[in-house]
């Protein structure tokens, strides 16, 4: 049987609606336990700017951790996108799509226009695309355009499945502890230049690599 192009919208509307449910369902049977996060969650319920920064792999409670606040998102107009774009609306975020071929300077734009517009930005500095665990300049230098504060988290899972993807996602299994490490607040002068920028990207690297290596220590 052929379907009709509205046949396809409805049970693609369907499928959307299931697995971002689902997903959110998941989530809340999850043990989540926050460290250093003090810092992070003041400015969030004071709605100061800054930006939230982890590893696409563990974008699901990454991005879970900002529910409800005055959180902004870039997400790809891919099909994985427009699910991820259905759960963050439902978790009261602002999101942008672009498009999975946004050049860095446009995306870098869109950045700095959010957090610019009363938005602290989540964001995940190795996708879209990867490298996987390779820190992009978005997170850095759009936290330095702003003069906002970087905060790094390192997002362990003691149960969960590990998708065959470029990003190794992880999907946690109900009821699994998880342990989100956030780091102190990272400072990017807005007058560094292009080396120390740079430095300070490699040094974020190193940081988030170690911050997702000891929270899956401490499940």
């Amino acid at each position: 049987m052929k379907l009709s192009d509205f046949q396809r919208n409805v049970l693609r509307y369907i499928g959307i609606q299931f697995a971002s449910a689902a997903i959110s369902a998941l989530i809340k049977t999850l043990r989540i336990k926050v460290i250093n996060g003090e810092t992070i969650s003041k400015l969030a319920s004071d709605k100061k700017n800054f930006v939230s920064a982890f590893w696409h792999g563990s974008m699901l409670i990454g991005w879970y951790m900002h529910r409800n606040e005055n959180a902004a998102a870039l997400v790809s107009q891919s099909k994985d996108g427009e699910v991820l774009a259905k759960i963050l609306e439902k978790w009261n975020y602002k999101v942008v799509r672009g498009s999975s071929s946004l050049g860095g300077n446009e995306a870098l734009s869109v950045m700095i226009d959010l957090i610019r517009g009363n938005n602290f930005l989540a964001i995940t500095p190795d996708g879209p695309r990867g490298p996987v665990y390779k820190m992009k300049a978005g997170a850095v230098i759009s936290a330095k355009k702003t003069n906002v504060p970087l905060f790094l988290a390192g997002i362990g899972i003691k149960k969960k499945f590990v998708l065959k993807s470029w990003d190794h996602f992880e999907v946690p299994k109900p009821f699994s502890k998880v342990v989100v490490l956030y780091s102190d607040p990272v400072l990017i002068d807005d007058s560094f230049s292009y080396e120390e920028t740079n430095q300070k990207i490699i040094e974020c690297e190193a940081l988030l690599n170690k911050l997702q290596k000891d929270a899956l220590q401490l499940c």
